[in-house]
């Protein structure tokens, strides 16, 4: 069995995750053993954040619609989706009406959900989840990782999460001359509450940050104090379905889809690229297709290799 497991922090991890996808279902299509089977084309998402969702939601439509398609002895009721969360509902930081909508919609699209529950260990070929052993050709990690070491930097011990807390101005509690942002800090909204670890609230405090240390070697007291707007959050279920909460009111569906795809092109870099995103997504949904699906050498294990391999192993 094809040993898949993978997180999602860069281009390569996510390119390493579809390559194994495709190699467990071309060693299911050869395998003739049934337990081998079901396992390979078993897919277990740890996490129920938006990361999480939105890997099982895929997974589920590109294995379901692409087995049916380009595989003889498989089909889509072969394949087993299972998302697993910690916590008692997914996208636990989202407005439970969301939770609750994109709890349905994966179930709908054949995503096998469990909360409540937890992760006891994770090894080749399975995880062991409240006592339960689950066989599997492709294990993703999307509960988030531990913060980085920066705090030991600075001699500070074991703060909250192992973020660093920091003042108004972004600096160091403790240290007024160094400076803290992203992940890595620990800040406080208007309302007493830690800012989430996101994309838009880094960007914000860099730009912060970077506009007041051009004009100052270290900001000053008398500067504004960093405020963090947030512009929504949003995940993707599947096709036609995602879920935005701008605080005051939401959206769900596939209205809510369309406009994530609308600004996810918009805040790309250019004209050119926004046109040819544009053009590629349209044709895309329209015929289906995924790109090229090409399984290159992964540790060793190349496509040859798995097709010369005794059926069942």
């Amino acid at each position: 069995m094809a040993e898949c497991r993978a997180w999602l922090k860069t281009v390569h991890e996510a390119r390493q995750i579809r390559h194994r996808l495709l190699l467990a279902f071309e060693q299911a299509e050869l395998a003739k053993d049934d337990g081998t089977k079901r396992a390979l084309l078993t897919s277990v998402i740890i996490g129920g954040g938006p990361t999480g969702v939105e890997m099982a939601g895929a997974i589920s439509e590109l294995g379901r619609f692409m087995v049916a398609r380009d595989f003889r002895d498989l089909g889509p009721e072969h394949l087993r989706v299972v998302l697993i969360e910690a916590g008692p509902r997914l996208l636990a930081a989202f407005p439970e009406t969301l939770s609750n909508y994109a709890k349905e919609h994966l179930s709908s699209i054949g995503v096998e959900v469990r909360t409540g529950q937890r992760v006891a260990d994770v090894a080749d070929g399975y995880v062991i989840v409240n006592g339960e052993r689950l066989e599997t050709g492709c294990i993703v990690w999307g509960a988030g990782v531990k913060a980085s070491s920066a705090h030991r930097w600075l001699g500070l011990e074991n703060p909250p999460g192992g973020r660093i807390p920091v003042g108004e101005h972004l600096n160091v509690t403790g240290f007024a001359q160094i400076y803290a942002l992203g992940d890595t800090a620990l800040a406080l909204g208007t309302d007493g509450k830690p800012l989430p670890a996101l994309a838009q609230v880094a960007k914000q405090q860099g730009e912060y940050l970077g506009r007041l240390l051009s004009k100052y070697a270290t900001v000053p007291a008398t500067a504004p104090p960093f405020r963090f707007r947030n512009r929504g959050n949003t995940a993707v279920i599947g096709r036609h379905a995602a879920v935005f909460d701008f605080g005051r009111w939401q959206m769900k569906g596939r209205l809510a889809w369309i406009l994530w795809a609308v600004i996810h092109v918009y805040l790309l870099i250019n004209f050119e690229k926004r046109v040819l995103v544009s053009v590629q997504w349209i044709w895309r949904y329209i015929t289906r297709q995924r790109g090229a699906r090409l399984i290159d050498e992964d540790k060793g294990q190349s496509a040859e290799k798995i097709a010369s391999a005794p059926a069942g192993n």
